[in-house]
């Protein structure tokens, strides 16, 4: 028996006439660039050593292509503004899909406070002009970094979109440039860190590294956020996902490997392997050294604003969708500026949300109290993955349940090549959802050593009733907002369309 789909109609804002078409397919395109191709995991993954190359690669080819089939899809055949939300609510109703829509929100605000904001910080205090720790120039910084992602977020999509474009070809340029000085280091002074370097993939590397790679690989649905100010989505999702899709391969596996290759075995770590990289080959440039690692820092770190703001332009229309729709404690959070065509209250709760986490980061830069908090931004940033356990099946529940759906791009060999994408999919995201939920679990199972306390910093019972407490609370708070939407909704007019009447044309 096939699955029950629901019958309820696409949700469209009450303010959907404010919505403008401004993305063309290359804007898709840079758009998905921006926010899947994160800059800051690049040093993350190299950590992982030579099998990380293996692993980047592996998961590229049995995660990343069925991945982009499956939404490339979906993005076409359901286009409606808000993207996954209304494919959930389709799928198994508002109450689920506001759940689902809330835990892939609040992960961006907390992503940009709680770990972006400081990436930037600690690049640009170490290679472009020193800032300090806890000064007012540091609280300055940070205050800017946050609330001009949020303004990317809030000014018209037409001209926001420029912003995120210039986004993803200066992260592009960047890793570019490092992975080609890479190259013309190691012909210079030999290709030392592949000395030690070994690729042969272990059980241990891959519950490592599996989390990182999946977070760093996922959002090319993000563009379907905003999927009525689109020209033509139905032709140009798909075309646009393909190619963000192989550029992200290529932006992940490449870097890593040249940073593998000049970097020395052991020595790679985080974002300040990527820098020290960076600063190590660009001794081939002689004088000209000091100010292109300058270059490169300042691009490093717009890379992270615009990415950060990339996501924030796609979650926030989600979120301002699901409280339209009646998900999310109020309508008015749903509304769009009548002018900017942006939700723009919804922008400013994100922007609050990742100031108090800044601060909070802040105030608890030491001792136990850090390492609690980098629990609870570990398990907020899970939470991405977290969604994908309900988007994924309401894919398939769509796909099985509404045939009638025009779809013009579908996933090779119908109902069962769909089907074998999604099963591969939520595999990797449970599997992923699982290491980071639960860390060491699946090493003990394999017979892998790991100090939990040494990892981590705290017991493992402290870990798991700081991470299900998050996830829990989390919970309660989307609850609370579908009753609360339901007790105060008003009447509302007019039914949600694929395409409202009035939707303004850009361009």
């Amino acid at each position: 028996m096939s699955p029950e789909v629901s019958t309820a109609e696409p949700v469209t804002s009450a303010d959907a006439t404010t919505l403008r078409r401004s993305l063309k397919r290359f804007d898709i395109t840079a758009m998905a660039i921006a926010a899947v191709i994160s800059f800051d995991t690049v040093g993350q993954i190299a950590t992982g050593g030579g099998e990380a190359a293996t692993w980047t690669a592996a998961i590229a080819v049995f995660f990343l292509i069925p991945y982009a089939l499956l939404f490339a899809e979906t993005g076409a055949a359901f286009p409606q503004e808000g993207g996954p939300y209304v494919w959930v609510k389709l799928a198994f109703g508002r109450p689920a899909a506001a759940l689902t829509t809330l835990f892939y929100w609040v992960t961006n605000p907390i992503w940009l406070g709680g770990s972006l904001v400081f990436l930037a910080a600690e690049t640009w205090d170490g290679f472009v002009f020193p800032l300090g720790s806890g000064t007012f120039a540091d609280y300055t910084f940070k205050l800017l970094f946050v609330w001009l992602a949020i303004l990317t977020a809030v000014v018209s999509l037409r001209r926001g979109k420029w912003i995120t474009t210039a986004g993803a070809a200066v992260k592009l340029l960047a890793l570019a440039l490092f992975t080609l000085t890479a190259l013309l280091y190691g012909a210079e002074h030999g290709f030392q860190g592949l000395t030690d370097t070994r690729f042969t993939p272990t059980t241990g590397g891959f519950l490592a590294l599996v989390p990182i790679l999946l977070f760093a690989y996922v959002g090319f649905e993000a563009p379907n956020a905003a999927g009525e100010e689109m020209h033509d989505p139905q032709r140009d999702v798909p075309a646009a996902l393909g190619r963000s899709a192989v550029v992200a391969a290529c932006c992940y596996l490449l870097p890593v490997l040249a940073l593998l290759a000049v970097v020395p075995a052991g020595k790679v770590t985080g974002i300040g392997g990527f820098m020290e990289g960076a600063r190590l080959v660009f001794g081939v440039y002689g004088g000209a050294a000091g100010p292109l690692l300058t270059l490169t820092a300042v691009m490093f770190v717009l890379a992270l604003l615009t990415q950060g703001s990339a996501w924030m332009i796609a979650s926030d229309r989600m979120q301002a969708m699901a409280a339209a729709d009646g998900g999310f404690f109020t309508r008015r959070l749903g509304a769009f500026h009548p002018r900017l065509a942006t939700p723009v209250r919804t922008n400013l709760l994100s922007g609050l949300v990742a100031t108090v986490f800044m601060l909070v980061a802040m105030r608890l830069a030491e001792g136990d109290a850090a390492a609690v908090f980098t629990v609870v931004l570990t398990v907020a940033v899970t939470t991405l993955l977290l969604s994908y356990l309900v988007v994924i099946p309401a894919l398939v529940v769509l796909r099985l349940c509404r045939p009638e759906v025009p779809r013009p791009y579908r996933v090779p060999f119908g109902d069962r090549g769909f089907v074998v994408c999604a099963a591969l999919v939520y595999g990797w995201i449970l599997i992923g959802s699982w290491a980071a939920l639960f860390p060491g679990v699946l090493e003990s199972l394999f017979g892998i050593g790991y100090d939990f306390h040494d990892v981590w910093g705290v017991s493992r019972a402290s870990f798991e009733a700081f991470t299900l407490g998050t996830v829990a609370v989390l919970l309660v708070i989307g609850a609370l907002g579908v009753l609360t939407a339901r007790r105060t909704a008003s009447p509302r007019t007019g039914s949600g369309t694929s395409h409202p009447k009035g939707t303004v044309h850009d361009g």
